[in-house]
């Protein structure tokens, strides 16, 4: 193809918008993106359309993929989440949001008449997409901590016995990385004899580094969920935003459908899906390996902890939850929290520290932090 050169005009927009983006990647903390990645070995793979049709376990008549990387990315988290053997199944999302509706819509289809439990610290994605669904949910409060409030639970399962139960738990909730405790939940469900439940973990942020973690926190496969879905570009990186969703086989099975035009299987929430990005989480888990990741996870707690005890040194009220990466902070002046990109929900912002977040940077934030509050 003959290159296209753009007008001067263009060129100049679109200079303009490399610079942007390059300045406003180098300065935001509250945002979980990991920064650090490397695909130049992958470049000359954008100029094909890569488009990993249907279900990535059967094959299509379309051969422009990466459907064998997809599937050793889902053995990956598989393995990872302690998945039952020989009775699971997932695909690689466009990212959190999607795994969550997958999820949903796949509990909804085992449970049509379920009630939906989910805490207020829940992702606002999780209220649209069960209004997509059309799906009746009950919000259940948490503790100041942001962690599913389990007596509340309890009540209103008990409240509402006579329905099966769907609950979807956080491991890692948007502004405090709180996580529910999976073994806990099901316990309460146990308790008042529901037979009929599902139970998702939206893990978002934390599961993949969680599931390295001793002691490990309770949310996956062996403590009770029936799937559990991750975020691609958080913690392990990525240019294009992606996740992975992971859930049961023979629940998988329930909602399959051949479709003659692909040569595939309906299994997935979008059908026709991005090839590169099971390619570029591939590359990750390759080059990272476990102990890659485990080191990425040590990092980020690490310079989380250094964060809070600096912030606390200077008097801002920091804190966070056990073995997580994100500082929980008051919220701060407008200025600093736009030039730092923190979000803020009510009263409060946090700083997240993922495995490109060094030492250096938080001491770059916080002495304009100090600067910024006159503080001495």
């Amino acid at each position: 193809m003959n290159s296209i050169l753009l007008d001067d005009k263009s060129q100049e927009e679109l200079n303009n918008l490399l610079k942007n983006i390059k300045a406003k990647t180098d300065s935001f903390l509250g945002y979980p993106v990991s920064k650090d990645f490397n695909i130049e070995a992958l470049i000359e793979f954008l100029k094909y359309p890569m488009n990993n049709l249907g279900d990535p376990f059967v094959k299509s008549t379309y051969g422009v993929d990466s459907r064998e990387q997809e599937k050793e990315v889902v053995a990956f988290f598989a393995a990872l989440f302690r998945a039952p053997k020989e009775n699971w199944w997932g695909y690689v999302t466009n990212g959190g949001s999607e795994g969550n509706l997958y999820a949903l819509y796949l509990a909804r289809e085992l449970h049509p008449k379920a009630m939906v439990y989910y805490s207020e610290a829940t992702h606002y994605s999780v209220q649209k997409n069960l209004h997509l669904l059309n799906m009746s949910g009950i919000v259940i409060k948490t503790d100041k901590k942001g962690e599913i409030d389990y007596s509340d639970l309890d009540h209103n399962i008990g409240m509402n016995r006579h329905l099966p139960v769907i609950v979807l738990a956080n491991i890692g909730t948007t502004m405090t990385e709180a996580r529910d405790d999976v073994s806990k939940i099901k316990t309460i469900i146990r308790n008042s004899a529901i037979k009929s439940y599902y139970i998702h973990a939206d893990a978002a942020l934390s599961g993949t580094y969680s599931a390295l973690l001793n002691p490990k926190p309770s949310f996956d496969f062996e403590d009770g969920c029936d799937s559990i879905a991750i975020s691609g570009h958080k913690f392990l990186g990525s240019p294009i935003p992606s996740g992975v969703v992971v859930v049961k086989k023979a629940n998988r099975d329930r909602i399959a459908r051949a479709v003659s035009y692909i040569g595939s299987l309906d299994t997935t929430i979008t059908g026709s899906r991005n090839g590169h990005s099971p390619l570029f989480l591939w590359y990750a888990i390759k080059t990272l390996g476990i102990e890659g990741l485990k080191k990425r996870a040590e990092h980020s707690l690490n310079v989380a902890q250094y964060t809070t005890e600096r912030l606390r040194e200077i008097g801002i009220e920091a804190w966070k939850n056990t073995d997580s990466i994100t500082v929980v902070i008051p919220a701060l002046p407008e200025q600093l929290s736009k030039k730092w990109q923190l979000a803020v929900e009510d009263d409060i912002s946090h700083l997240i520290c993922m495995p490109n977040v060094s030492i250096e940077q938080i001491d770059h934030f916080i002495a304009e932090l100090k600067a910024e509050l006159q503080l001495a």
